[in-house]
């Protein structure tokens, strides 16, 4: 299995997520160009796609729908119109070719939003963008995944520097906003386990994070936790630069 982030952010959304000759998308909230140099970037193509995932509702994952079809759209209740999907549910697994898939509830303030958990015969990822908390009572399905996929969103203290609204600052902390670096990392160590390898932190704020500022609040928690993080290749997804891992490919 391997990934490729084409963009992780409040400007768009999208990874692609490949094993054997199956190709999952996760959201599409950027435009048709943007997917396509992506998708050229690991030598494949639109008609590639065996199967869209949307987590929820909102315009930064799901602008570009127009751009998919929808039988290969799969998506909660009320997440897309119900004739644009395969409506699946909760908690309850479904196979596109080579992946086993599962949602799980997340806590965001969308309707119906969610994360995925997704499996082929060797490996697993997690995928988890989009919540002000880790549900906890998600651990039994998602633990110990190859890889995880996590937002690291803000460091609360650059985010209140803003000069957004009270308003926003209040919805991005509360438990229905976003993860800060602390949260995401916090959960990351809950999360993992022996058989990860990999953590991407993902939608990372352009005005109230930085890369380093998030690696740098992961370092300190799992120093304070006495977790190795050296066992682990920890990054950050981009808003507009993509990033590759896993498993991935190489041309002989």
């Amino acid at each position: 299995m391997y990934y490729h982030i084409i963009a992780s952010g409040s400007k768009g959304n999208a990874t692609i997520v490949v094993s054997n000759k199956t190709v999952l998308l996760i959201d599409m909230g950027i435009t048709l160009k943007r997917l396509e140099e992506g998708l050229g970037e690991i030598n494949l193509s639109l008609k590639d796609i065996n199967g869209a995932l949307f987590t929820h509702n909102h315009t930064d994952h799901i602008s570009g729908i127009k751009f998919i079809s929808p039988k290969i759209m799969y998506a909660l209740e009320g997440t897309l119109p119900s004739s644009l999907s395969n409506v699946i549910n909760l908690y309850e697994p479904f196979i596109i070719g080579d992946f086993t898939i599962t949602a799980f509830k997340t806590s965001h303030d969308a309707t119906n939003p969610c994360g995925y958990l997704i499996k082929d015969a060797d490996e697993t990822l997690m995928y988890m963008t989009d919540t002000g908390m880790f549900i906890e009572d998600n651990l039994p399905l998602v633990k110990n995944p190859t890889y995880l996929i996590i937002e690291s969103n803000h460091d609360i203290k650059m985010l209140l520097a803003t000069k957004r609204t009270f308003e926003l600052k209040n919805r991005i902390l509360s438990e229905y906003g976003h993860l800060c670096n602390e949260d995401s990392a916090i959960a990351a160590i809950s999360i993992i386990g022996d058989k990860t390898k990999e953590i991407t932190l993902a939608h990372l704020s352009e005005e109230a994070n930085t890369p380093e500022t998030a690696l740098e609040a992961y370092e300190k928690i799992f120093a304070h936790f006495h977790i190795n993080k050296d066992k682990y290749l920890i990054r950050c997804a981009n808003q507009w630069v993509s990033l590759s891992g896993g498993n991935i490919p190489h041309e002989d």
